[in-house]
Order: C-alpha cells, then structure tokens, then sequence
C-alpha cells in the first residue's frame, strides 16, 4: 500500500545572542499574510473610529460604538493568534488543524461585517455630519476586513477538514 508523505519547511530568524526565535516563515504563507491584513485593517478602523470617540460621548450613538466594540476585539484576538504563531515554531502548525481558528474566523466575520454595515447605514443616513468621510472610511475598511476573514474561514475549513 503507498500513501504519500508531505514534508514542510519553515524559516526561522535567530540572533546570534537572542534566544527568541521568531518564526518568519508564517508572515510567507496565506493565513499569515491575512492576518497581518486583518491587524492593520483593524487598527486603521479603530484608529479612526476611536479618535472620535469624545464626538460619540456626548450624542450615544450605538452604531459607532458597536462597530468600535467588534473592531477592538477582533482586532486584539487577532494580534494574539498572529503573536503566537511567530513566537512559536509549532502553534501555527497545530492551530491550523483545530477547530478554533475555523470558529474563531467565522464569528468575526459574521459580527465585523454586521458591525461595518450597521455603521455604514447609519452614516449614510446622516450625510451632513462633520464626520461623514472619516466613519464611511472606517467602515468602508471593516467591510473589508470582513472579507478578508471570511478567506481565513474557507481556508482554516480547507486545513481543518485536510483538504
């Protein structure tokens, strides 16, 4: 009976005085470079949403703070996941065959692209503010984002199920 046996390599970065090693061969691959994607995507509409944060103090408006409130924490579990696949050789190998990553993706996806269409409508209801450019990029960029973690979810559904 053959089967046949799959070998991967990966780049590690070491200093010569450094025992942190830092595994550069995952920024290389498609999870990796969406989650750089994602992370920078998220800070960029954190970024902008939070700056005007003061503005949405005084008039309480929900769709501003549910967009900043899913932004912020997909954007922290993100820089986690992406953190620990650098930090270690193995977590990026292992991680990818779990389920986690499968969840994980696929509840930002739903909760980003709810949170940066409820945001879109409401700016687009409220055109005259003086924030109108500023909030339509930001939701502009989580919708985006969206999309990148649905592509994270088809591919963590490929890895999982081995395909």
């Amino acid at each position: 009976m053959s089967h046949s046996v799959t070998i991967r390599t990966q780049t590690v970065t070491t200093g010569s005085s450094s025992t942190v090693l830092i595994n550069t061969g995952y920024v290389k691959t498609w999870s990796g470079i969406l989650k750089f994607l994602q992370l920078a995507l998220g800070a960029v509409s954190v970024g902008i949403v939070g700056n005007q944060s003061e503005y949405y103090l005084r008039h309480s408006n929900t769709s501003e703070l549910f967009f900043l409130l899913i932004a912020t924490t997909f954007m922290i579990g993100t820089f986690i996941i992406l953190l620990s696949c650098l930090a270690s050789l193995s977590t990026a190998s292992i991680l990818s065959k779990t389920i986690y990553e499968l969840i994980y993706h696929s509840i930002a996806f739903g909760l980003l692209l709810a949170a940066s269409l409820t945001l879109l409508v409401h700016v687009n209801n409220y055109k005259s503010s003086r924030n109108y450019e500023l909030l339509l990029g930001a939701s502009i960029c989580g919708l985006v984002n969206s999309a990148l973690y649905l592509f994270s979810t088809i591919i963590s559904l490929r890895t999982y199920r081995g395909i």
